[in-house]
C-alpha cells in the first residue's frame, strides 16, 4: 500500500510503500476511494495531542471497496462499498447494547487490531493505525464493525466525508443536544465539524443559527451551510453579540474547535437553562473552567460529544440517504483534492483555515 506516515510528531509525513498484512479473524482489507483530512490527524501530527503509537498511518475519515475477507467476517461481502468508523464496536458490552456504542468497553488497544497487533510493517519494523482505520493509505485492514456497508449509487469521495467530521457535527446536534425546531443555537469553530453541526441546526430547524469564528472566509462558508448571523470574534465580543442577537442568549451552543477558552465562551452565551456541548478536544492537558453562578442557578448545562454519540450501523446509511435526497450538502464541504503525496500541504490548507474540507483522493 502507498501511504503517508508519520515517522515523528512536529514533522513532515512522508510516503512510503508500506507492506499490508491480509486481514486476520473478523477483518476486512479495503481499497480506499478517498479520506477526509481532519482536525484530529494534524493535532496528532503537529504535537498538540499526545500520541504514543509512532509510525503512524494517519486517517480516521474514509470510504472504499472491500476488497478481501479474512476467516469468520459475517455481513460483509467482496465488493461492498463502506464508510469506515474509527470507532469499534463491539455489540455486546453494556454501552452497546443500551444504544451508546461510541462507548463501547471493549474497543482493541489505540493503534491496533484487536489481537494486540498492527497490519502494517515498514522495513520489518510495526507500523501503527490512526485509532484502527488508517485512511491515509491506499488500502487499509479494519475490524468488520469499523466498515459501514452502503448503498452503491452513493459517490465514494462524498460518503468519505460521512466517516467523521459530517456524523460528529451533524449528529452532536441530532443525536446529544436533541435540538428542537425553532431553538437558538450557535457553533464556535466553522471547521469541517462546526459546518456541520450547523447543517444539523438546518435540518432540525432551529433558529437563530449563529456562526462564530475568527476567520471571515470560515465564516462565508458557514453561510452557505446555513448560519443565518456570522460573528467574527477577531472583531468582536462573541458572548456580547450573541445576546444582542438572542435577547438572553441561545438555547444551545456548541464548541467546533479544540480551545478550552472558546469552551468557556460558548458555555457564558448560553440563556439560562441552555446546553453547551463540547465537541472539539483541547490541547493534552487543558481544562474547562466555569463560573458556579453560572452552572448551578440558571441550571446550565455543560456536555461532552464524542462522535457525535454515533450508532454507526444506523446513522451512516441515514446520512448517505439525506444526502441522495437533497437533504445533506457535501458537495460543498470540499474545497479541495489532493494525492496522498500532497498531505502535507494539505495539513497546511487546514491550519491555515483555506479550507472547509481537504480531500485525499486514491
Amino acid at each position: 500500500m502507498r501511504a503517508a506516515v508519520l515517522h515523528e510528531q512536529r514533522k513532515p509525513l512522508t510516503v512510503e510503500d508500506v507492506e499490508l498484512a491480509d486481514p486476520g479473524e473478523g477483518e476486512v482489507l479495503v481499497r480506499m476511494a478517498a479520506s477526509g483530512v481532519c482536525h484530529s490527524c494534524l493535532h496528532a501530527a503537529d504535537g498538540s495531542w499526545t500520541y504514543p503509537n509512532l509510525p503512524v498511518v494517519l486517517g480516521d475519515e474514509g470510504a472504499g471497496v472491500v476488497e478481501k475477507l479474512g476467516p469468520g467476517v459475517k455481513g460483509l461481502s467482496v465488493g461492498d462499498h463502506v464508510i469506515l468508523s474509527w470507532a469499534p464496536t463491539c455489540g455486546r458490552c453494556r454501552y452497546c447494547v443500551t444504544g451508546r456504542p461510541v462507548l463501547c468497553e471493549r474497543r482493541p488497544p489505540p493503534g491496533r487490531m484487536y489481537d494486540g497487533t498492527t497490519r502494517m510493517r515498514l522495513n520489518g519494523q510495526p507500523v501503527y493505525h490512526y485509532g484502527t482505520v488508517a485512511t491515509f493509505g491506499s488500502q487499509t485492514v479494519v475490524p468488520q464493525d469499523c466498515a459501514i456497508p452502503i448503498r452503491k449509487d452513493m459517490p465514494l469521495d462524498k460518503a468519505a466525508l460521512i466517516g467523521c467530521s459530517v456524523t460528529t457535527g451533524l449528529c452532536s446536534v441530532l443525536n446529544i443536544a436533541q435540538v428542537p425546531a425553532g431553538a437558538s443555537m450557535a457553533v464556535f469553530g466553522t471547521g469541517g465539524i462546526g459546518l456541520n453541526a450547523i447543517q444539523g441546526g438546518e435540518i432540525c430547524g432551529a433558529y437563530p443559527v449563529i456562526a462564530v469564528d475568527v476567520n471571515d472566509a470560515k465564516l462565508e462558508y458557514a453561510k452557505q451551510m446555513g448560519a443565518t448571523h456570522l460573528v467574527n470574534a477577531a472583531n468582536e465580543d462573541a458572548v456580547a453579540a450573541i445576546k444582542k442577537i438572542t435577547g438572553a442568549g441561545v438555547a444551545y451552543s456548541f464548541v467546533a474547535v479544540g480551545d478550552a477558552r472558546v469552551a468557556e465562551q460558548a458555555f457564558e452565551a448560553l440563556e439560562p437553562g441552555g446546553t453547551c456541548t463540547v465537541i472539539g478536544l483541547p490541547p493534552t492537558g487543558s481544562r474547562i473552567s466555569v463560573p458556579s453562578s453560572l452552572l448551578v442557578g440558571p441550571m446550565r448545562v455543560l456536555r461532552g460529544s464524542s462522535y457525535g454519540g454515533a450508532r454507526t450501523f444506523a446513522d451512516f446509511p441515514r446520512l448517505v440517504d439525506l444526502y441522495l435526497n437533497g437533504k445533506l450538502k457535501l458537495d460543498e464541504l470540499i474545497t479541495r483534492r489532493y494525492d496522498v503525496s500532497e498531505a502535507n500541504e494539505a495539513f497546511r490548507a487546514l491550519a491555515a483555515g483555506e479550507v472547509a474540507r481537504g480531500l485525499i483522493v486514491f
